[in-house]
């Protein structure tokens, strides 16, 4: 989309959520906060779950300022079985500690289990271990597209289990870059917390395209360090 044109906004009681984004603090992104604001005005988004990786800092950093557009704080958490996201969270859970130790502890902060990219063979997902993991009720939310997954048979695929076990879907750009802000999104009722949330999902609507990762580790300035 144009950065000189801006999207329509969603009608009057509802709202639209990127449910999975990334900001430069995940070490392999390069957006900033200023330029997630300005995208998100551009792409129409009302809400936007920043979701980086093992951190939560520049989320939290976002809640502090005026960006124009509601932030809910994520993280995108490594764990020996693959990725998953804490949404509305408190507090950073810490990298590479078991599955079940981090669904508990997003839990404990009052927060949602989602599943990202869950069929995705090129990232770190769950798809192997994901359906024993709804079975035992430790699932919140499945992503059900993701913009940058090619092909669109993996966004089916995890469609399929959410409707299987009866499980709301997300949607998410899972952008890295200022480009790809807005690339998919859930059009859905107002709500306020994660409660709210989770009922208004059962009225939410998908919006995607399919847009190509930003590289993965962007060229710097000679002699800058890369985030570690």
């Amino acid at each position: 989309m144009p950065s000189s044109s801006l999207a329509p906004r969603a009608p009057a009681g509802r709202v639209r959520v990127d449910c999975h984004l990334h900001t430069v603090a995940s070490g392999d992104a390069v957006l900033t906060l200023e330029q997630l604001a300005e995208r998100a005005r551009h792409a129409g988004l009302d809400v936007v779950c920043i979701t980086d990786h093992n951190v939560t800092s520049a989320a939290i950093a976002a809640t502090e300022r005026d960006l124009g557009v509601r932030v809910i704080v994520g993280e995108e958490i490594r764990t020996p079985d693959g990725d998953v996201i804490g949404l509305f969270l408190t507090e950073r859970i810490p990298y590479v500690l078991p599955l079940a130790e981090v669904v508990g502890r997003i839990r404990t902060q009052g927060g949602l289990v989602y599943a990202p990219h869950p069929f995705d063979q090129v990232r770190s997902s769950l798809g192997r271990v994901l359906p024993g993991l709804c079975a035992e009720g430790g699932v919140d939310i499945i992503e059900v597209f993701n913009a940058k997954i090619a092909d669109q048979a993996l966004n089916d695929r995890a469609a399929e289990l959410a409707r299987a076990f009866s499980l709301p879907g997300g949607a998410g750009s899972d952008a890295h870059d200022a480009p790809g802000v807005g690339a998919a999104y859930l059009e859905m009722p107002d709500f306020d917390g994660p409660a709210g949330f989770l009922a208004a999902l059962a009225h939410a609507r998908v919006t995607g395209e399919f847009r190509p990762h930003a590289p993965r580790y962007p060229r710097r300035p000679p002699g800058s360090a890369r985030p570690r």
